[in-house]
């Protein structure tokens, strides 16, 4: 075998022990790679220096069973006819036409910032072409209206000018010492940095939590506000048209009405207007019935273990936003979490359960506040909506966790069988990327696990995942079926990177560590249309993607 195959045989085996870079390729429980790190590792052109070989220990994410009781939810609850209704699939024109029209607009935009950013750079490059030939004229100029009186010191002084940012230079000693080749590189490259197009400003990770409609109060186009209308005259009726409001939610929900559109479409509230209000105290009085029931439990020897774990996790969620961090914030998905542990003992916590609650929990502060939310203080609301936003957060995500439960269950046979068709699906849809990961001995489950286990959480900021959300509520078994249509784009999205990758750990730094800091409803908008376009291929014909 070649050196280069020993090398990648010996990554593999090691893939979970090295430090940092692809540390526990079940990597739901653990924070991404520091991007620091990863600079450095990219600046020093080198890779972490490997751990000593050996057999890596199995990982697992799950508990063992406590006991075999039913799940939560009720199964006598009177909701079941609204939630068929609601289960009827979107109309496939409707839906085709609006990815077909994302995907030509997302073109057409790109197109022109092309043009424009051309167009920018020669003008940028004539006028500072401009620039400098007046500076030469008005240096000329200026010597020859000194003559040959000038001293050498003042004539060396003013030559060197330019290049000591417009600092006086008294006397010859104090100028730079340098061959004219020297001074006219110097020249050069300044000529070359002022030619340049301006770097655009970096944006922190939290900075644009603001964008469309996801927090705070933009501008809204006409665009926008009309498709607000639209919901507002849909929620306003005695009794919601959910085929309707689904239809509408596909393409992205108004701040606004996200809350009520949440609740409506995840199950937790009825479709008729009158019954919302006795629905929603019900449930909220129930929840924190079950805080008195089984709280106090949290540190009997039965259930200390599964608390433990979730006091561990609760910080290293999303731990750039200052939103979470704060201790009442803490507590309250402390209690979430452990509520939902103890009434779903089939699976009981398991590391990444605890990122699902946050796009609820945002969503339903917005109920109380206009402001941004990253840096809101949570202790300035009434106690009583804090209590509403916990239990509401508590009911949406346990209905959420009802249709993926597999995935958390003995083994995990749910996440198994989604990476499985995961692989086969981009078989089918981008050869080369398969091949690429077959070469260099990348397994799917050493990325993908995190894909199914947090539902591309830890890949998206928080803002395109709240977008993403509005989809998967809208589509039918949208977390646990067309999800994998999302993660499929997502990966081919980034076939680019992936084929210039050249060995194993590059591939699992890239994979582990996707550009998407960035990212706003724009770009999650195109990745969903492609989903879209991939599940209207394939769902209906499993087969074609099997080979």
């Amino acid at each position: 075998m070649s050196n280069d195959g020993n090398k990648k045989q010996f990554w593999k085996r090691n893939a979970a022990k090295v430090p940092g870079s692809i540390q526990h390729v079940y990597g739901a429980q653990h924070p991404p790679l520091d991007p620091l790190l990863h600079a450095n590792l990219i600046k020093a052109g080198n890779r972490p220096p490997p751990a000593t070989p050996g057999k890596p220990k199995k990982a697992t994410t799950f508990q063992e069973f406590e006991s075999i009781t039913s799940d939560a939810w009720e199964v006598g609850d009177d909701d079941d006819e609204l939630l068929a209704m609601a289960a009827q699939n979107l109309n496939i024109e409707v839906v085709m036409e609006t990815a077909n029209k994302v995907i030509e607009n997302h073109s057409k935009q790109q197109e022109r910032q092309r043009q424009d950013d051309t167009t920018e750079l020669e003008q940028r490059g004539e006028d500072t072409q401009e620039e400098v030939e007046e500076e030469d004229e008005e240096d000329e100029e200026d010597r020859a209206d000194e003559g040959d009186g000038t001293s050498p010191e003042v004539s060396f002084a003013s030559q060197s000018s330019p290049h000591t940012e417009g600092r006086l230079v008294k006397s010859q000693s104090e100028a730079p010492i340098g061959s004219p080749k020297d001074a006219a590189s110097e020249h050069a490259g300044l000529h070359r940095q002022r030619s340049l197009p301006h770097r655009p400003p970096v944006i922190p990770l939290v900075a644009r939590m603001a964008d469309q409609n996801t927090s705070g109060t933009p501008a809204m186009t006409e665009r926008e506000a009309s498709r607000l209308d639209k919901f507002k005259q849909l929620l306003a009726g005695p009794n919601t048209d959910l085929e309707e409001l689904r239809k509408l939610s596909w393409s992205g929900i108004p701040r606004q009405v996200r809350p009520i559109t949440w609740k409506l479409l995840s199950g937790y509230l009825p479709a008729n207007a009158e019954r919302r209000e006795s629905v929603l105290q019900r449930k909220r009085q129930e929840y924190f019935g079950f805080i008195q029931q089984y709280y106090d439990s949290r540190n009997d020897e039965n259930h200390q273990d599964t608390y433990r774990q979730i006091h561990i996790d609760i910080p290293r969620t999303n731990p750039l936003i200052p939103l979470f961090q704060q201790a009442s914030v803490q507590e309250i998905f402390e209690r979430i979490l452990f509520i939902w542990a103890i009434r779903h003992p089939a699976s009981g916590y398991v590391q990444g359960i605890n990122d699902l609650v946050t796009p609820f929990f945002v969503v339903y502060v917005f109920e109380y506040i206009e402001e941004e939310v990253e840096n809101f203080d949570v202790s300035s609301l009434q106690e009583e909506a804090l209590r509403n936003i916990e239990a509401d957060s508590f009911w949406c995500m346990s209905k959420l966790l009802d249709g993926i439960q597999d995935n958390y269950t003995f083994a995990q046979p749910g996440i198994q069988k989604k990476v499985k068709a995961l692989e086969e699906l981009v078989s089918r849809i981008d050869e080369s990327v398969h091949r690429h990961m077959q070469q260099y001995e990348v397994e799917y489950l050493q990325f993908a696990f995190r894909w199914m286990n947090n539902l591309l959480m830890r890949e998206l900021p928080l803002r395109c995942t709240i977008r993403l959300w509005d989809t998967y509520q809208a589509e039918p078994e949208g977390f646990s079926h067309f999800h994998l249509y999302v993660c499929a784009a997502f990966l081919v999205r980034w076939r680019k990177e992936i084929l210039e990758e050249r060995d194993f750990q590059g591939l699992m730094i890239l994979l582990q560590n996707l550009p998407t800091m960035h990212w706003g409803n724009e770009e999650v908008s195109v990745l969903l249309a492609e989903a879209y376009r991939l599940k209207f291929a394939f769902a209906d014909a499993p087969n074609h993607y099997k080979r």
